[in-house]
């Protein structure tokens, strides 16, 4: 079972409060984005709409989408009037975005649950702006090797991970890539990248001390700015 689609609320929860959303990635893709004012930024799996306050509450002009209903009806919930949230399947055409409507796409831990993210890809360079960029953060790639079974590097493949979401365990499954297939698929699509981070978590941040060594010793997530191409 898709956990996202079977407890939606309990997601949405954990994905506000959650430690490693809040302290790592989270500040990480905002640093990416960087000034967002008066900006139109389009984000691809808002769930409740947290990382989508934030970035309206910096001033951009926000079309949010999602594809679980229940997860857009919360994050509408959240925003009011201050960002329009639409549900959206990524593995079908955006067809209520306009060609070169967007300034900055934004997908936070959403682009590793789509087997084939070619086509996404296209229709992200189709909405933005030329130079436009697309901030994104996913599962290392480190990190879906340890889960796979360790035969194929080489090879795009789905792997599972159970993760804790505070009131309930789940088994999230998602898809692993070389580095090779993540920047080849994006310069394949018309984009060049422009930063790439593996970042620590925030000095401050509260943390227990085992999620504290791994989030400052280990790979966990990567974090990538690409700019659509001018050409």
């Amino acid at each position: 079972m898709d956990p996202f689609a079977e407890h939606p609320e309990v997601y949405a929860r954990w994905a506000e409060r959650g430690p490693v959303n809040v302290h790592y990635d989270r500040p990480a893709i905002l640093r990416l984005v960087g000034d967002v004012r008066g900006r139109r930024v389009l984000e691809l799996g808002c769930a409740g709409g947290t990382l989508t306050s934030l970035l309206a509450g910096r001033g951009a002009r926000v079309l949010a989408v999602d594809r679980e209903p229940r997860l857009v009806a919360a994050a509408r919930a959240r925003l009011g009037d201050r960002a329009r949230v639409e549900v959206a399947d990524l593995e079908r055409p955006l067809t209520f975005v306009a060609d070169g409507s967007v300034d900055v796409v934004v997908a936070s831990l959403v682009l590793h649950y789509l087997a084939d993210w070619a086509p996404l890809l296209a229709e992200v360079r189709r909405a933005l702006v030329p130079g436009g960029a697309l901030v994104f953060s996913l599962h290392h790639p480190i990190t879906g090797w340890l889960l796979s079974d360790r035969t194929d590097y080489h090879r795009t493949e789905l792997v599972s991970e159970d993760w804790d979401w505070g009131e309930r365990w789940v088994t999230a499954r998602l898809y692993r890539r070389p580095l090779s297939r993540i920047f080849g698929d994006l310069r394949r699509a018309g984009f060049t990248v422009d930063e790439v981070d593996e970042p620590l978590p925030e000095p401050a941040a509260d943390l227990d001390r085992e999620l504290a060594g791994i989030l400052t010793t280990q790979p966990v997530f990567l974090f990538v700015r690409a700019l659509r191409v001018t050409a």
